[in-house]
């Protein structure tokens, strides 16, 4: 996969980040954004604190890019606890219950895992992000306020259990968006009688991205971003087809004109194609009907001097979503 250095103009790009454990992901975003001389950051899908493993963050105008990498398929591995229940489903919670843990094996886990492939409905935790009338449902759950979740659709490709030790189990997981591998567990529990948690869970795959070419936050800081390898807009965009444009269509896409869309033959209803000038990513279009439609512009890359070294100073303030995600780290405190 090809890839381009951290340069003079900024970083504009996706560097794939791979978090450690007892962090939120905004304290990610934070940490890489000093890295970078306060530059525009922001992750494309939270892990939970206690979760390792691949954590896209894009930056500068690489921050239009999160809503298509929020959209892809992921990858997970992990660990279930069996015996024991809490809160949260996972092991930062407050145990609810205990129960003995039958014998099993790893043909009882196969019938078990067939339960939980393909097209499913999954109960999201009531310890998540997902706001009902406008606050998270943690808050209300923590108040005694939480309405009862919907179950939702989501869809399981891979899913792969094997006994580690008689009350553990490993897991592996290739799953669409929306997919809570901490609900998974407890409904594994379930199916088996003795109730789960899940008590180790790592990210090693969004789309196209592998946590094999992530570099660990600590690296990062020790090196201050010197030996930072981000990928391009065009290369982070990889999982959508790609459409060759003139520098002419690319000037006029820019300006919101959609004549050049005219000449592509229609696509999938529904489907994305991303349009570039050589190297670089111009516009991300949608086929609607028998037409594309600009559904986001990309601007022209800029040759700005470099911040002199000690001249930025972060600002405190934090968005929304990041300061969502600091309170979902100390809710338990």
């Amino acid at each position: 996969m090809g890839r381009r250095r951290f340069s003079a103009d900024g970083p504009n790009g996706l560097i794939l980040v791979d978090k450690p454990a007892g962090i939120s992901s905004a304290a990610v975003v934070a940490r890489v954004r000093r890295v970078f001389g306060g530059v525009k950051a922001g992750h494309t899908g939270t892990l939970d604190p206690f979760a390792t493993g691949l954590l896209p963050l894009c930056l500068g105008e690489g921050t239009k890019l999160a809503t298509y990498l929020t959209e892809t398929d992921k990858t997970y591995e992990g660990v279930i606890r069996l015996g024991v229940t809490t809160d949260t489903l996972d092991r930062t919670g407050v145990v609810t219950a205990t129960a003995p843990v039958p014998d099993l094996d790893n043909h009882r886990l196969e019938e078990v895992a067939a339960r939980f492939r393909g097209d499913i409905l999954q109960v999201p935790p009531n310890f998540s992000a997902i706001k009902r009338g406008g606050r998270p449902m943690y808050e209300l759950t923590r108040r005694g306020q939480a309405p009862e979740l919907e179950a939702r659709p989501v869809r399981v490709d891979r899913l792969d259990l094997a006994l580690l030790e008689r009350d553990r189990v490993t897991v592996l997981v290739d799953c669409s968006k929306g997919f809570y591998v901490r609900s998974l567990a407890d409904e594994i529990g379930a199916a088996l009688g003795c109730g789960a948690m899940l008590e180790v869970l790592r990210r090693s795959r969004v789309g196209l991205l592998s946590n094999d070419d992530a570099v660990a936050l600590a690296d990062l800081e020790e090196t201050g971003g010197a030996q930072a390898t981000i990928l391009s807009l065009d290369e982070a965009l990889g999982h959508l087809r790609r459409v060759e444009i003139a520098s002419g269509e690319a000037e006029a896409l820019r300006l919101g004109r959609q004549a050049p869309l005219q000449r592509i033959a229609p696509g999938e209803p529904g489907e994305r194609i991303r349009l570039a000038a050589g190297k670089e990513l111009v516009a991300v279009a949608a086929c609607e009907g028998r037409f594309w439609v600009l559904e986001r512009v990309f601007a022209a890359p800029m040759n700005l001097a470099p911040c002199p070294a000690g001249m930025f100073v972060l600002p405190p303030a934090v968005s929304q979503m990041e300061e969502e995600e600091r309170n979902e780290a100390n809710r338990r405190d």
